[in-house]
């Protein structure tokens, strides 16, 4: 991990970042005892922890990043999709824009409102996503919490 990603990673965890994680975690928790809720339980546990360190890393498309298509890709993962924004998806994309409206009122917090908002979106529809190094990706492909 370079410096400078390590220092954002740090600013972010002070400004919000922790929290929104922990909220993550608490949703998968969540699922994960209901039973039924243990197919989203896998995404929200691995988005908690883009959320806690997302400096680096990239959001994508499964099937675009792979080259398959999967059960998260097609028709199943639009309904697991659907089913994930009831449930629990608008509360954490309520989460991350609460925080993103709090850390815009400042210059320095604007670049993570930005981050903060990217999270929203990415809370709203995560089946059929993966989170991968920047670094594995040519041409910049997907969206970073940075860019």
């Amino acid at each position: 991990m370079s410096l400078m990603r390590l220092l954002l990673n740090i600013l972010w965890l002070l400004t919000g970042g922790l929290w929104m994680a922990a909220g993550w975690v608490l949703a998968g928790v969540l699922l994960a005892i209901t039973i039924i809720g243990l197919p989203w339980t896998r995404a929200a546990f691995s988005i908690a922890g883009y959320t806690l360190l997302p400096f680096g890393y990239r959001v994508v498309r499964r099937d675009e990043y792979t080259g398959q298509a999967d059960l998260g890709t097609g028709a199943l993962g639009f309904l697991g999709n659907l089913i994930w924004l009831v449930l629990a998806g608008w509360w954490l994309a309520l989460g991350h824009l609460i925080e993103a409206v709090a850390l815009a009122i400042t210059i320095i917090g604007i670049p993570f409102a930005w981050a903060h908002l990217k999270l929203a979106g990415l809370a709203l529809w995560p089946i059929g996503r993966m989170i991968v190094p920047t670094d594995e990706l040519p041409g910049g492909r997907g969206y970073s919490a940075w860019g």
